[in-house]
């Protein structure tokens, strides 16, 4: 003889807590990772550096320069191009290669001028890379821009 179950109040209340329990738990551990592998920051005081942001972006504009990146054959190439169409060769180049979402893959690539285009020796893993670069013209105007570049697989 088996004994037959019943369904009560308590039990729905048991299944139904014990389904948001999981639920909010596992909400608590992606929230905490995500906001400890992305260290969100972009400048140290957002209201200093915004006190300049307008004329610095009026100097970077005057410069009229277009930056692209690919990625071909193990070569990572940095293209930047006047108004005019014509390769720029920058006073100053710097550049850190990575990853949009975290900051383990970051390296700084070795960039030499070939005439046309900056260019470094770089394999890249297929995905969505980041090129945050910082130069200044030859008349020392600062340029920074973030390039974003996607590598096929």
């Amino acid at each position: 003889m088996t004994k037959e179950f019943k369904l009560t109040g308590w039990h729905a209340l048991a299944i139904f807590g014990g389904c948001f329990a999981v639920i909010i738990s596992v909400n608590l551990v992606l929230a905490y990772s995500a906001v400890k592998t992305f260290p969100g920051l972009e400048v140290k005081n957002s209201y200093v550096a915004s006190q300049s942001f307008d004329a610095r972006r009026a100097e970077q504009q005057s410069l009229g320069w277009e930056v692209y990146a690919e990625a071909k054959g193990g070569l990572l190439i940095l293209s930047i191009k006047d108004g005019e169409g014509k390769p720029v060769q920058a006073g100053t180049l710097n550049a850190v290669l990575g990853r949009a979402t975290h900051v383990q893959d970051d390296r700084t690539p070795d960039f030499a001028f070939d005439g046309r285009a900056y260019v470094a020796r770089e394999t890249l893993a297929p995905g969505n890379w980041n090129i945050r670069m910082k130069a200044t013209s030859l008349d020392g105007v600062a340029f920074e821009q973030r390039v974003v570049l996607h590598v096929e697989s």
